[in-house]
């Protein structure tokens, strides 16, 4: 077998699929490949218009994911590694088939397949980072394949299409299941159809290591891992409402492409997300869990055991059930322990761990300076307790309720809305309604960027009294909204303002069952049939394992939890709104919309 010359060298080294396909990972674990899998964050949104022919656009989205995955590792770790990472895109003649967006795209993609013949491409790269992060030796390649569809009648199609496998495929099927009936033959590598091509890989492998070619290797030195945009403010299916570049408000004037406000005055300079700060923020973060996990010896007790439920080892350490889970679930998404697929299993620590007392690398110093104010959320973990009261015994909490310390934190909120409000505003399409109540909308950021995107839309920002009197000091200066209208209340307490549709941003997460009941039932009682409620939340995957922030985040949280996408729909569908839809933004805050239901006639 071509790979087996090279399968030896492969096993004492640490190889990384850069890709969550089950299709790929099947494809290389069954020809005795062993690797970890850490998904790219990097967006497709590469310009396909700027790429000569659509290899290239294949080989650099590629190489792209494979930097980004290889960036991210290497701030937590200096040992040696092999990015893999692969992009497929369908082409006819120079044109890139997308993934349809809904039926009548697909039916309109795969009539243009019918009886004619396409190519696939394959774009892949392997990224080499050594000891030493300043360097990285970059492989890549592609591989064309060629399949011709057979002539589809209306009926074929259309039954296709409803099976739903269109849609989340690259022109529309997947030759390796309900959508091989559709093609005529395959002229190339078939593999290469389904998601990557194995004989091209292998033959390069050994390419690489018996001995490696040098035309075939990019050596690329940098003061860093080159630096990649993994957050951008584009939607998966790149539609260009969602396109900041090319969906310009007629309001919006540039020059010397610098973003100057219009007539509203509403928007000055569009926020880029600052990935490299939220990247050291984490690390900040992931840290503490770290130092909080090992002061209360969990890696000293999985050690010692094979697998245990995450009460078993609250009870070992004496600690609150739900803290505990947060504090695996975040050890879990730093790789620092496995989790098994039932979900409530924690196995023994992996080898960055297994062995080493952790406790025992931490001097007094260390603890006292770094841990600070984060040494005091074990406390949460043993005790259950909220987190503000453990701050309260180790710092002097006084500070807390002054008029500065209000003032910081709507600063804090308002930088945090500018940064999200652009993809959360346009992660819908919200023309329909008329009427909007931002319920905790604090400054009002998402509330002009609705105005900004729907420029007939009402919005109404009901905040605290404290915030509605603080929020002329983050107005544009000498500009006025008329569409945008701040209102003081208590949404617990008070009657809600009507709308067609009402936002939480950043409110669930951080609320107990009790209130979430309060507030969702209020606001499900003022909704008509039509109506809708919009999330902005940290939407975590169903292993609750990604993205690390929100798992780390809900280690400082007080009431509240961090839910996955099911979790999130359970909860509006159990007060009345039904179709809800998630979108993954791809920036801090996701979005999930959810309609009120119609009565039953």
């Amino acid at each position: 077998m071509v790979l087996n010359p090279v399968i030896g060298k492969l096993v004492s080294k640490r190889v990384v699929l850069a890709s969550a396909s089950p299709r790929r990972q099947e494809i290389l674990t069954n020809v005795g490949l062993r690797f970890e899998v850490v998904p790219s964050w990097f967006k497709e949104t590469l310009e396909k218009s700027s790429f000569a022919a659509p290899y290239e656009y294949a080989i650099e989205t590629a190489k792209q994911k494979a930097l980004e995955v290889a960036n991210r590792m290497h701030l937590v770790s200096l040992s040696a590694i092999s990015i893999v990472r692969s992009c497929v895109c369908v082409a006819v003649g120079k044109q890139i088939l997308e993934k349809p967006v809904d039926k009548q795209d697909a039916y309109k993609m795969l009539s243009r397949l019918s009886g004619k013949e396409h190519s696939v491409f394959t774009g892949v790269a392997i990224v080499h980072c050594s000891n030493n992060r300043l360097e990285t030796e970059v492989t890549d390649f592609y591989e064309e394949t060629k399949v011709k569809f057979a002539e589809l009648s209306e009926e074929l199609l259309w039954e296709y299409i409803h099976s739903g496998e269109p849609m989340d495929k690259a022109g529309g099927y997947g030759i390796q299941a309900l959508g091989g009936m559709l093609v005529e033959y395959v002229h190339g590598d078939f593999l290469n159809v389904v998601g990557f091509p194995l004989n091209h890989f292998c033959k390069k492998l050994a390419e690489l290591y018996y001995p490696p070619l040098k035309h075939t290797i990019q050596h690329v030195k940098h003061d860093s891992i080159p630096s990649v945009e993994t957050f951008e403010n584009l939607s998966d299916g790149e539609s260009d409402s969602s396109n900041p570049l090319q969906h310009k408000s007629a309001n919006t004037l540039e020059a010397n492409g610098v973003p100057l406000s219009g007539a509203s005055g509403v928007r000055d300079y569009p926020a880029k997300f600052p990935s490299k700060i939220v990247e050291l923020t984490d690390g900040f973060r992931a840290s503490k869990a770290l130092f909080v996990a090992s002061k209360l010896k969990v890696f000293d007790l999985l050690k010692d055991k094979c697998v245990l439920k995450a009460v078993d080892v609250a009870n070992k350490i004496e600690a609150s059930v739900c803290g505990t889970e947060r504090l695996l679930d975040a050890c879990a998404s730093l790789g620092l322990l496995e989790k098994t697929h039932q979900g409530d299993f924690y196995c023994r620590t992996i080898p960055v761990t297994r062995g080493v007392r952790l406790e025992d690398l931490f001097t007094s110093v260390l603890k006292e300076v770094l841990l600070g104010v984060w040494v005091a959320s074990s406390m949460t973990f043993h005790q259950g307790r909220r987190l503000h009261h453990c701050l309260k015994a180790a710092l002097n909490d006084s500070c807390y309720h002054t008029v500065e310390a209000k003032q910081h934190f709507m600063t804090a909120m308002h930088s945090i809305a500018k940064l999200t409000a652009r993809d959360v505003a346009t992660a819908f399409d919200l023309s329909p309604f008329r009427s909007v109540c931002d319920l905790g909308g604090c400054t009002g950021v998402l509330a002009h960027e609705l105005v900004q995107k729907y420029p007939n839309l009402n919005v109404t920002v009901f905040d605290l009294p404290d915030v509605i009197a603080n929020v002329s000091c983050f107005q544009p200066s000498g500009q006025h909204i008329t569409s945008v209208m701040f209102t003081a209340g208590d949404f617990f307490k008070d009657n809600l303002p009507e709308a067609d549709l009402y936002i939480l941003s950043l409110i669930l997460h951080d609320l107990n069952d009790e209130k979430i009941h309060i507030l969702l039932s209020k606001i499900s009682a003022i909704c008509k049939p039509g109506s809708a409620l919009l999330l902005a939340e940290i939407v975590l995957d169903e292993e609750k394992t990604h993205p690390s922030r929100g798992v780390l985040q809900s280690l400082s949280m007080t009431e509240g939890k961090q839910r996955n996408g099911s979790e999130y729909k359970q909860l509006l569908e159990k007060y009345g709104f039904t179709n809800v839809q998630i979108k993954i933004t791809g920036n801090i805050l996701d979005a999930i919309l959810g309609f009120k239901k119609t009565s039953a006639r």
